[in-house]
């Protein structure tokens, strides 16, 4: 009954946001212009780094989630996961596992849509659901997100922006939603890695299989693994 009563409360709260989402950063049609917020996407951690920032990007196979929660857990490891809003809200267990266990959550906004073709109002009311969402499972706040396919424009830039949000790029993809040859994943991960860099991974078999290896590299050769707002200093 208890979650049954959560669920109900979450899908009001999402109903509401949804409804608001019209309206927000909009007066008469016009987008608000926003001003004082940093509108520049991060691709790494720039001059300072604490180490080296994992990051998953979900949208599906959450058995897979929780297999990498296992592994990071046997490494010590921090990662940050970029939740999707559908798929969060069908798997909200999930979604507080992952930060119970001490991982960063950021938004990989709502439907998976390409964000380079929205509009500003488009993108408010793609992206403010799931962060709205988010914050209601999990009870802290959302500040950072990541473009499905790191696909965005000034518009999206702007619109992360208005809603508190740092965009987050990444300076190596494994491309392991593509590709199943274990090796290579983790030759994309590791090859010549340095302190700060940004590595993109999803919750793909590939990337259950290639884990422990990139994880014993990293811890190998000196390098901590932090969240990207532990490596940005926020």
């Amino acid at each position: 009954m208890k979650r049954k009563l959560i669920t109900i409360a979450i899908n009001i709260v999402l109903c509401a946001i949804i409804v608001a989402t019209c309206v927000v950063g909009f007066s008469g049609g016009t987008a608000v212009q926003v001003s004082g917020g940093n509108d520049e996407p991060f691709y790494s951690a720039g001059d300072n780094p604490s180490g080296v920032s994992l990051m998953f990007n979900v949208y599906q196979n959450t058995s897979n989630v929780y297999k990498i929660l296992d592994i990071l857990d046997e490494y010590s490891a921090k990662a940050t996961f970029f939740l999707g809003g559908c798929w969060a809200d069908d798997n909200v267990d999930c979604t507080r596992e992952i930060a119970s266990r001490g991982h960063e959550v950021g938004s990989h906004g709502y439907f998976h849509k390409d964000h380079s073709e929205l509009s500003y109002r488009a993108n408010i009311e793609e992206i403010s659901p799931s962060i709205r969402l988010l914050e209601a499972i999990l009870t802290t706040k959302i500040t950072l997100f990541a473009p499905p396919s790191g696909a965005y424009n000034d518009n999206t830039l702007s619109a992360a922006a208005y809603l508190g949000l740092r965009t987050i790029m990444w300076s190596r993809d494994t491309i392991d939603w593509r590709d199943s040859d274990t090796s290579l994943i983790y030759s994309r991960a590791t090859k010549n890695l340095s302190s700060g860099e940004f590595v993109l991974m999803h919750p793909m078999d590939v990337t259950v299989a290639a884990l422990p290896d990139i994880l014993s590299y990293i811890k190998s050769n000196g390098m901590a693994l932090v969240t990207v707002s532990q490596n940005i200093g926020e």
